[in-house]
C-alpha cells in the first residue's frame, strides 16, 4: 500500500512498483486519500473521476512493468494542456472546452505508463509569476500559508511538493515553471524551445512558449525529459534534439556570476546571503567563478514585458477578449489588453534591440560554461501581491524573462531556506540543447545544497548515475539504412522506437560504402584519423533492442560509438575485415550524402 508518508520521488516509488511493493490501484488510492486529507487548497481545477483512474491503474496492473519507463507513477497537467476527454480552462471558466485529444507530450506520458490525477491551478492564462490570479482561487506557499506559491505552474508545483503527485508538467514562456519551483523546494526544468512539444497548450506567447517539468529531483525531471523530447513534425515550433557539449561536473566548470552590483534583492538580505552561500557551496565542488555583465540578460528581460511581445498573448485570445472582456480576471485583463497596443514597427524595433543583445551577450558565453543567477531575488505575501498586483510580479521576472527570448536552457535548483523556513532558489542556465548537461549540474547542486525534496521533509535518495537515456530504455546511433526515410527504418519505428536527435559523431570514424548488401548499407569504423559522421540516435525499450540486435547481420555490429560532446551511446560499428577494398566515403560527412552523390553521379 501507499502510506501517507512515502515519498513519490521516481527512484524510491519506481523501485516498489517494479518490486510489486505497492501497485498502482494502490497509489491512486493513497494519492486521493492525500488529496482530500489537505481539502479545497485550489491545487486543483479537475480531477479525474475515480473510476477513471482506478480503470487507468487496473489497466496498468494487467500490463506489467514491461516496457513501461514510468510504470504507475501519478503525475499532474497543468490546466492550460489538453487531456482528451477532460475540460481546459487557462483558469478561466468562460473559456473553458473540453479536449477532443491529448496533447503530444502527456500522450507520451501516458504510453510510457505514467497516470494522470488531474488538471492543476494556474495564473489565468499563464500570465503571472504569483500564483494568485485564478478565478479558482489563490495557490498557498507549501512552507508558509501566508505566502505566494509562484506562478504561473502555481497548482503544479503544490501538487509536487505536497506529496500529491511525483512529477507535474507546467510551462515556462517567462519563468512559469522556475519561480514556483524555486518557492517550493522543487528542481523546474525549462527545456530548450521547441524540444517538447507545444501542440494542445493554449498559447501565451507562442513563439515563446516551453512545457516545463516540475520534479523533485533533477533524475526525476531528466528522466521524465527523456519520455517527452520527442520531436513534432506537426509543431510548426518543434525543434530535433541535437548534441551540444556541455560540462556534467562543475570541477573546472566556469560558473558565470552577475557582478554584485547588477544582482537585485529588492531588499531580502537573506535571499542575498543564501545565492551567496550557494556559489560558495559549488566552489567547494570546484566551480570556477566568472564574474560577468549582466546587462545584456537584465535588457532582455526588459523586453518581454515592456515591449511587443505581450501582443503575442493578445493575439493568443484575441476574439474571445475582444468578445468577453470582463471574463478575465482584472489584472490578467489589464496585462493581456495592452497587447493591442503595439504596432508592427514597435515589433520590429524590439526584434531589433533583441539581436544587438544577444549579440553583446556572445562575449559572455564565450568566457563561461553556464550561468548562475537568482531563479527570483525575493518572495512576497499573498497579501503584499494583492496590494501591488503589477509591479511585484514585475520583480519576479528579473531572472526568468530573458531566458526564452535569448534562446537559452534552464534548470531551477533548490539552494536553502531563509532563517523563517521559506525556500530559495537558484538557476542554472547554458545555451540551447544544454538540457542534459544541465540536468547533470543540477543534480550536483540540488545535493549540495540541500538535504530534502518537496514540502514533505524527505531525504534526497541516493545520488543514481544520470544516463544518457535515464529512463531504462536503450538509445542507438544509426548510421544508414536505418535512418528516417530509409529502407530499413520500419525495423525500428515498428518496434516502438522514437528519433531522439539528428547529430553528429566524435571526429573518430571512418565509413565505407559495403558491398553485397540489399539495400545498401555502411559500415562505420572508429579510426585514429577519422572524421564526425551523420548520425540519428533512436531510442527504444530493453526488449525491443533485444529483437532488433538479433536481426543483425555480420559482419555488422552494436558497440559503443562516441557523439559530438563526449556522449556515448550505442551504435552501428563494423568489423574491420570488411572495410578492405570498400569505398570510404567519409569525406562526405554521412550515408545520406553518399547516396546522394550516387545518384547524381559523377
Amino acid at each position: 500500500m501507499l502510506r501517507a508518508a512515502d515519498s513519490l520521488d521516481l527512484r524510491t516509488l519506481g523501485a516498489r512498483l517494479r518490486a510489486g511493493d505497492v501497485r498502482p490501484t494502490q497509489v491512486v488510492a493513497g494519492v486521493l486519500d492525500r488529496i482530500a486529507a489537505r481539502g479545497d487548497d485550489k491545487t486543483w481545477i479537475h480531477l479525474l473521476p475515480r473510476a477513471e483512474l482506478d480503470a487507468r491503474a487496473a489497466e496498468l496492473e494487467r500490463h506489467g512493468p514491461a516496457g513501461l519507463p514510468l510504470y504507475g507513477v501519478p503525475f499532474a497537467v497543468k490546466d492550460n494542456i489538453d487531456l482528451a476527454g477532460h475540460p481546459t480552462t487557462a483558469a478561466c471558466r468562460e473559456y473553458a472546452y473540453v479536449a477532443e485529444h491529448t496533447a503530444p507530450v502527456v500522450q507520451a506520458l501516458l504510453d510510457a505508463g505514467a497516470m494522470p490525477i488531474g488538471k492543476t491551478n494556474l495564473d489565468q492564462f499563464a500570465t503571472g509569476l504569483v500564483g494568485t490570479r485564478s478565478p479558482y482561487g489563490a495557490c498557498a506557499n507549501t512552507f508558509d500559508s501566508r505566502y505566494i506559491s509562484g506562478g504561473s505552474s502555481s497548482g503544479s508545483a503544490v501538487a509536487v511538493a505536497a506529496g500529491l503527485a511525483s512529477f507535474s508538467l507546467g510551462t515556462d514562456t517567462a519563468g512559469s515553471g522556475r519561480v514556483p519551483a524555486a518557492f517550493n523546494n522543487l528542481i523546474g526544468l525549462k527545456p530548450t524551445k521547441g524540444l517538447l512539444s507545444t501542440r494542445g497548450v493554449v498559447p501565451a506567447c507562442r513563439s515563446l512558449d516551453c512545457v516545463s517539468i516540475l520534479a523533485l529531483t533533477a533524475e526525476d525531471a531528466c528522466a521524465v525529459f527523456d519520455v517527452v523530447a520527442q520531436f513534432d513534425p506537426r509543431d510548426p515550433y518543434g525543434r530535433v534534439e541535437r548534441s551540444a557539449p556541455g560540462p556534467t561536473s562543475f570541477e573546472g566548470c566556469r560558473v558565470g556570476v552577475p557582478r554584485a552590483a547588477q544582482l537585485e534583492f529588492f531588499g531580502n538580505r537573506d535571499s542575498e546571503k543564501l545565492f551567496a552561500a550557494a556559489f560558495e557551496k559549488l566552489a567547494k565542488l570546484g566551480a570556477k567563478r566568472v564574474e560577468i555583465d549582466f546587462a545584456p540578460f537584465l535588457g532582455a528581460a526588459r523586453l518581454l514585458y515592456e515591449g511587443p511581445w505581450v501582443a503575442e498573448r493578445y493575439l493568443a485570445i484575441r476574439e474571445f477578449i475582444e468578445r468577453n472582456p470582463q471574463a478575465l480576471h482584472p489584472v490578467t485583463r489589464q496585462i493581456i489588453a495592452g497587447g493591442a497596443k503595439p504596432s508592427a514597427a514597435d515589433a520590429f524595433a524590439a526584434q531589433y534591440k533583441l539581436q544587438a543583445l544577444l549579440r553583446e551577450a556572445e562575449p559572455v558565453w564565450k568566457s563561461i560554461d553556464v550561468l548562475l543567477a537568482p531563479t527570483a531575488g525575493t518572495i512576497y505575501t499573498l497579501a503584499e501581491v494583492e496590494a501591488d498586483p503589477v509591479r511585484l510580479n514585475s520583480n519576479l521576472g528579473v531572472y526568468t524573462n530573458f531566458v526564452n527570448l535569448m534562446d537559452l536552457s534552464a534548470i531551477a535548483v533548490p539552494a536553502g531556506f531563509t532563517p523563517g523556513g521559506l525556500p530559495f532558489g537558484v538557476t542554472l542556465l547554458a545555451p540551447a540543447f544544454r538540457d542534459r548537461s544541465l540536468c547533470a549540474l543540477g543534480q550536483q547542486a540540488q545535493r549540495a545544497l540541500v538535504a530534502t525534496m518537496g514540502a514533505r521533509h524527505h531525504p534526497l535518495p541516493a545520488a543514481g548515475a544520470m544516463a544518457a537515456g535515464g529512463t531504462g530504455n536503450v538509445r542507438l546511433a544509426v548510421c544508414g539504412a536505418h535512418m528516417s526515410g530509409l529502407p530499413l527504418n520500419p525495423q525500428l519505428t515498428e518496434r516502438g522506437a522514437r528519433l531522439v536527435r539528428a547529430c553528429r559523431t566524435a571526429p573518430s570514424y571512418r565509413l565505407y560504402a559495403l558491398a553485397g548488401f540489399s539495400p545498401p548499407r555502411p559500415g562505420m569504423l572508429r579510426a585514429e584519423e577519422g572524421a564526425a559522421i551523420d548520425v540519428e540516435v533512436w531510442e527504444m525499450s530493453s526488449e525491443a533492442f533485444g529483437s532488433f540486435v538479433d536481426g543483425i547481420p555480420a559482419p555488422l555490429g552494436i558497440g559503443t560509438v562516441e557523439l559530438e560532446g563526449g556522449d556515448p551511446v550505442k551504435g552501428f560499428l563494423c568489423e574491420a575485415y570488411a572495410t578492405r577494398g570498400a569505398q570510404d566515403v567519409s569525406h562526405l560527412g554521412g550515408w545520406r550524402a553518399y547516396l546522394t552523390k550516387k545518384r547524381e553521379g559523377p
